[in-house]
């Protein structure tokens, strides 16, 4: 197999060396990406500005998989630009003879343009529609490219998309790459300030897809520096996901090839309860999952059932539930031409990868479990020991999809339904006390707006058997009110509120609940975060008074600026929801034009995952590291 792989990469190069102008494919003018800034990046907030380092970054990372670049260095500059800069072949530069422009300046002022149509000159690439350097380019103040190319360096300056200077020649080099240094353009983004956590998590994530790419990023703003290089792929991946749970035992790992599809998976089993496929195609996070996650479960509940009938260790077939829990899992995938799907676009539609995905895993996995028989019986041994609990989990399971299923007069008794039955204008509030909830109720717009108060803390599901989960009646409430049920039976057509709202109070209280509450949503309602439909609402922590003039502040910074700016001011604290009026409730946090909200969106799963093990699962060191390292971050109620 790799001697397969040796003389294929080979086969690869050879068709990839024929990187010229000719290479560069011209579909459509770059136009309208300024006005409609969002359809291309997804937004003009903070995830859209860190979408344009990705963008790059994506480039060169594709650099990478056609074998030509080893090292990317990402700097964040003290002057608010960032720069990225590989050593793969340098973005041609010679005339391209169907704009009459250099290649270069065709790649990065016309949308569609680029080498990524060209399988010769990349068989496989993450970036797929060639928009990605010239919508950065557009939405830049200013963008500069220096590329290193046949002895010399070329550098071209733009601005808003439009070149600024011609290409110019500045310097004889021995080396190639291309580095492109941008900054944001504040007339289109309300910020513009980069997080460093944020390219952390991405380039770490990339690092593991691409074992032997050295990436470094660099924070001039904190002089910090970060070194990401990964030796075994996947393997690590798997460990670092599963570094806060106490795993059954080591990493399985297994690469294969059938015609132009790479398939890679790693997979380790844990003692909690949570099931966890993270999946890839040509490095994108495929987060809807698709047809490779379809090939996966098929082959991995087929090779355990086979196995276990065939050593007389199983008397009946496990399902893939069953085989599934404590389940950590992550799918590599590589293909000449990806399809795409769903509402995120983010799922993966080819459907002739399922079975090529389902024989490699029957075959590779199958061969490494009569390899390791201990290993084997202790997955079998879990998978045994959910199956009986899983009758119990079904019937609670039914019963909840049951009380979905019925009109609203049958949904929960605290439930105070709202009366509009257009659910894209309709909102759930999940309210933290019997207090909050009242004034709740008395605030709500009755017509768009339903209240669902819950006693106390939910349970963590983090650390519970599912069969406790669905057996717990706040959580039975939450998924009644939802509609959708949960896990592999979630529908989202069955969704009964277009926004799902927590709404606790700002205290260390209220903010473990809304942990508890989106650990819950992360477990068994991940599409509702996927599809942008849970929001947390903002209550205001003080009221100044100034006369007879109220003035509503959300945290300690802007109090004691305007306390400093205004005398005989009069604070006032609230504690707690419940302390407002429903009036001041309405205006402050239940209004829709006047009031706050922060969508929560699946930015980033793995470091999700990661960070809801670290808060909420079983092990205490990780927890106790993670609230030092940030404890200076938070805003506690003291």
């Amino acid at each position: 197999m790799e001697d397969q792989d040796k003389k294929n990469k080979g086969v690869e190069k050879e068709k990839s060396r024929s990187y010229t102008a000719e290479s560069i494919q011209v579909l459509k003018g770059l136009e309208g990406v300024r006005k409609r800034p969002a359809m291309y990046i997804g937004s003009t907030g903070k995830e859209g500005l860190h979408h344009l380092v990705f963008e790059v970054v994506d480039n060169s990372i594709d650099e990478a998989l056609a074998g030509y670049c080893n090292t990317i260095i990402v700097i964040i500059h003290k002057d608010g630009t960032v720069s990225v800069e590989d050593n793969g072949r340098g973005i041609p530069v010679e005339k391209h003879k169907e704009t009459g422009k250099s290649a270069l300046e065709t790649v990065m002022t016309m949308l569609h343009a680029g080498g990524k149509f060209d399988k010769k000159v990349y068989m496989i690439s993450g970036g797929l529609h060639g928009v990605g350097v010239s919508v950065v380019n557009a939405l830049s103040e200013w963008l500069t490219v220096r590329i290193k190319r046949d002895g010399v360096i070329y550098e071209q300056k733009y601005k808003r998309g439009e070149p600024i200077t011609k290409l110019q020649t500045v310097g004889k080099t021995t080396t190639t790459g291309t580095t492109i240094i941008f900054k944001p353009d504040s007339l289109i983004f309300s910020t513009t300030n980069f997080n460093f956590g944020t390219i952390e998590t991405k380039l770490r994530e990339l690092s593991f897809l691409n074992p032997g790419v050295k990436i470094t990023l660099i924070d001039e703003r904190i002089n910090k520096k970060l070194v990401f290089l990964s030796k075994e792929g996947l393997k690590e991946f798997i460990e670092w996901v599963n570094k806060n749970r106490t795993p059954l035992h080591k990493p399985v790992h297994f690469k294969d090839r059938k015609n132009d599809t790479i398939v890679e998976v790693s997979l380790q089993y844990h003692t909690g309860y949570i099931e966890d496929i993270l999946s890839f195609v040509n490095t994108i996070s495929t987060i809807e999952g698709g047809t490779h996650v379809s090939g996966f479960k098929k082959g991995l509940t087929r090779v355990i059932n086979d196995y276990g009938t065939r050593n007389k260790i199983l008397k009946f077939k496990l399902t893939g539930d069953d085989i599934r829990e404590g389940l950590t899992a992550i799918i590599g995938l590589k293909i000449p031409e990806p399809q795409f799907e769903g509402q995120t676009k983010t799922k993966l539609g080819n459907s002739e990868v399922a079975g090529i995905v389902e024989s490699i895993v029957t075959e590779k996995l199958g061969q490494f479990l009569e390899e390791n028989p201990s290993t084997a019986k202790k997955i079998i041994t879990k998978a045994l020991e959910t199956a009986m609990a899983r009758q119990a989990a079904k019937k609670a399971k039914e019963l909840v999809r049951r009380k979905s299923a019925l009109m609203s007069s049958s949904l929960p008794g605290k439930l105070a339904d709202c009366s509009s039955r257009k659910k894209e204008e309709t909102e759930l509030f999940i309210v933290e006390g019997e207090s909050a909830g009242g004034s709740a109720k008395q605030a709500r717009n009755k017509e768009i707006q339903a209240i669902l108060p819950l006693k106390g803390k939910i349970l963590n599901v983090e650390k519970a058997n599912p069969n406790k989960v669905f057996s717990n009646q706040e959580i039975s409430s939450l998924i009644t009110s939802i509609g959708t049920a949960v896990t592999d039976k979630f529908n989202i057509d069955k969704l009964r509120y277009s926004k799902i709202i927590i709404m606790t109070d700002a205290d260390v209280d209220g903010q473990h609940i809304k942990t508890l509450l989106l650990t819950f949503f992360f477990r068994y309602m991940k599409q509702l975060i996927e599809y942008g439909h849970v929001y947390l609402a903002v209550p205001p922590l003080y009221k100044i008074r100034k006369g007879q003039t109220d003035k509503y502040v959300y945290n300690d910074n802007e109090m004691k600026k305007i306390v400093a700016q205004h005398k005989n001011v009069v604070v006032q604290r609230f504690k707690g929801l419940g302390e407002m009026n429903p009036e001041q409730l309405w205006q402050t946090t239940m209004n829709p034009k006047t009031r706050k909200l922060k969508k929560v969106l699946m930015e980033d799963a793995v470091e999700a995952d990661k960070l809801f093990t670290i808060l909420m699962g079983e092990k205490v060191e990780p927890r106790k590291q993670f609230i030092v390292e940030h404890a200076k971050e938070a805003e506690l109620d003291v």
